[in-house]
């Protein structure tokens, strides 16, 4: 019986690759990529000339019986993604788990991960984080998501695609209020980017860009490493200028800054509108 390789390969500088990988992709049957013109830049380099097929997220149900199969007749499979430790936001879970199924070993080769590399350089806690990948692409399940992940005591790590990078910092900065976070852009290639400050000051940056390119990794810290960085929060006892102060910090239009301050002061949006209904009132 042969065994299936998972094998990491670099998030984007060729040299970030390991003596073992090489020496696996050299030796196996089959390399199974994500993209085989992506893959074929890195074999090209290294002088590996294995026979590859493709396995994405269109195919990978298909191609299973075909590589069971081949790993039954006592071949060995070694299974990348475009860039990265396979199956990290990449295809790959449903061959790996019929594998461990059928009793076929799975073999893990480590390597790059941008999740892993973007939370060391961060400066945030490392001791307990939480991958969530990419979030929903539109704002109210974006937001909805975000509103989900809130309260998980650990660092947060996100992946984000350039285009929708300054929309979701935007809920991010609504949903979970000015939290600290690092933005690792293009890491270990030649454009690599660290943008470091609170999720407001991340934004204002990023939004005076006429463009935003490259791999987005976003590390954010925890809601109780928000507390035990800063003390207890403080803000205005009225919630009117603790909205204006909102607004003019995140650039949040008035109705979304609103559910910044209600998620800031532990109050619901319906209790937080009617706080500062009554202080309008009261001004009269």
């Amino acid at each position: 019986m042969g065994s299936l390789y998972i094998v990491a390969t670099p998030i984007g500088n060729l040299e970030d690759i390991t003596l073992r990988a090489l020496r696996i992709l050299k030796e196996a049957d089959l390399i199974a990529c994500e993209d085989t013109r992506h893959t074929a830049k890195l074999l090209a380099r290294h002088g590996i000339t294995t026979p590859r097929k493709s396995c994405h997220e269109f195919n990978e149900e298909n191609r299973i019986p075909e590589f069971l199969r081949m790993l039954r007749g006592g071949k060995n499979i070694a299974l990348v993604g475009d860039a990265g430790t396979p199956l990290v936001s990449d295809p790959g879970y449903k061959i790996v788990s019929a594998c461990r199924n059928e009793g076929i070993p799975v073999v893990p080769i480590p390597g790059a991960s941008a999740a892993v590399a973007a939370l060391a350089a961060s400066g945030l806690p490392s001791d307990c984080f939480f991958f969530a990948g990419f979030l929903p692409p539109r704002s109210v399940p974006r937001r909805r998501r975000l509103e989900e992940l809130a309260n998980i005591p650990a660092t947060l790590i996100f992946f984000e695609a350039p285009h929708r990078l300054v929309e979701s910092l935007k809920d991010m900065a609504m949903v979970l209020g000015s939290r600290r976070a690092a933005l690792a852009r293009e890491i270990t290639k030649i454009h690599e980017e660290f943008l470091c400050g609170t999720l407001g000051e991340i934004l204002d940056t990023l939004a005076a860009r006429p463009e935003i390119r490259g791999e987005i990794t976003l590390v954010i810290e925890s809601a109780q490493g928000k507390d035990k960085g800063a003390g207890a929060p403080v803000f205005p006892v009225s919630i009117h200028e603790h909205l204006a102060e909102e607004v003019k910090k995140s650039g949040l239009s008035r109705n979304e800054a609103l559910k910044s301050v209600a998620l800031a002061r532990g109050i619901s949006r319906r209790d937080a509108y009617r706080l500062l209904q009554n202080e309008i009132d009261a001004a009269g």
